[in-house]
């Protein structure tokens, strides 16, 4: 696929991190670039930085994202490129108890659904909806789209606390490869990156001296990746025509300790 400004792309949670990253990464490259997002404050400055165009979206309705397609391809176009960034976790102990008193609790039903909802389903409402779209278009090259999720190392390595956010992450990587073999007759590609540890906005919150201690965990280079790497990434899979079904770790080698 050649990023160029023929390309028009959709980039989900495009406001800020990974996403908003990858946005300037396709605009650099001249693509018309929509980002759907929840935070509209975010969006509106991402789009009047980046000049992209801004949709709210909240990937957990299906209107939502129904409506936010709609208008991006009437500004726009239909899109080839559907890259799925927007997620989103808490960090709850499966059972706790209480020093004082003793008592155990449990995480709370509805606020593990809440994560995996976002996380696998609001990426697959989106995977569908951008899908049936590029299956419309005439292939070029053979290839009619590409759809790039992401995922996490807390896919295969949660630590404690991320039981939801990591059995969303998880159905991600476990939906690459099925979604890629239902798509392919469509000459659709399906790809997921697994991030590790990133600077991105919300990790920076962090004090310094934790995020200190968090980059020098990880082998090589002893640091935290930085956005951009993950838009060169998310870029290269749309480029590359042979790519398709696979889940790529991007992490410096970490494999991440219980805690």
């Amino acid at each position: 696929m050649k990023i160029d400004p023929s390309l028009s792309a959709v980039v989900t949670g495009g406001a800020s991190g990974l996403g908003l990253a990858t946005v300037k990464a396709l605009r650099a490259q001249g693509a018309s670039v929509a980002i759907f997002d929840l935070n509209e404050e975010a969006g509106a400055a991402a789009a009047a930085e980046t000049g992209a165009s801004f949709v709210p979206c909240d990937v957990l309705s299906d209107d939502s994202v129904d409506r936010a397609f709609a208008a991006a391809r009437a500004v726009q176009g239909q899109e080839r490129a559907l890259i799925c960034c927007a997620g989103g976790g808490n960090a709850i102990t499966t059972i706790k108890q209480d020093r004082e008193t003793g008592a155990i609790t449990i995480f709370p039903t509805d606020k593990f659904e809440l994560v995996v909802r976002l996380n696998v389903v609001g990426t697959f409402r989106c995977i569908t909806r951008g899908a049936a779209g590029m299956a419309t278009l005439e292939p070029i090259a053979g290839e009619r789209g590409a759809i790039i999720s992401t995922a996490s190392a807390a896919a295969t390595d949660g630590q404690m606390g991320q039981a939801a956010y990591s059995a969303g992450k998880a159905a991600i990587v476990g939906i690459t490869l099925p979604v890629a073999r239902d798509l392919s007759r469509f000459g659709i590609r399906v790809n997921t990156i697994q991030p590790g540890l990133f600077a991105t906005p919300m990790m920076l919150r962090a004090p310094q001296a934790m995020l200190d201690k968090l980059g020098a965990m990880v082998p090589f280079p002893p640091r935290m990746g930085d956005a951009s790497e993950y838009a060169s990434l998310a870029l290269e899979l749309l480029r590359n025509g042979y790519m398709n079904g696979e889940t790529i770790r991007l992490d410096g080698a970490i494999r991440m300790q219980p805690r």
